[in-house]
């Protein structure tokens, strides 16, 4: 054969790999993506299974007691969460305690419906409206202490 009579054919690329079935590697990420997922699920459940007993434990400290009696328990769970958030804040006493319960973003046990946690348990007659608005108060600073949020 002569140069000229050649018959030149151009360059046939192979075909471009079809996207499924995946390559291996997809199938690891894929499973990895769901373990997390499914962890991440877990673990939010929990927490808030956690927090839902928590709030009953609270929900159910003091029911049917007079007043005063509401107001010694609501303290002795501030107490008890207290100490799991720092050791020794539940042995504070006094403006000290209400400061501690505070945290820093509020006041609202320093200078308001908080106050009667200092001698609301020892009264011989507490008003059940107080005592109502400080189980909302407390039993939202219950929560976070049981969380381990200051």
């Amino acid at each position: 054969m002569k140069p000229a009579e050649l018959v030149l054919r151009d360059v046939h690329l192979p075909a471009a790999p079809a996207w499924w079935p995946l390559a291996p590697g997809w199938w690891v990420l894929a499973g990895a993506l769901a373990l997390l997922a499914a962890f991440l699920f877990v673990r939010r459940w929990r927490r808030h299974r956690r927090q839902r007993q928590w709030a009953r434990w609270f929900d159910q400290a003091g029911d049917g007691l007079a007043p005063a009696a509401q107001v010694a328990a609501i303290s002795e769970l501030l107490r008890r969460a207290a100490r799991r958030v720092e050791p020794g804040a539940d042995r504070l006493q006094g403006q000290d305690w209400l400061l501690f319960l505070d945290g820093e973003k509020t006041t609202a046990f320093s200078q308001g419906d908080g106050r009667l946690l200092l001698d609301g348990g020892y009264r011989p007659h507490v008003d059940a409206d107080a005592v109502t608005r400080l189980r909302g108060l407390a039993r939202a600073r219950f929560l976070q202490l049981m969380a381990g949020r200051r």
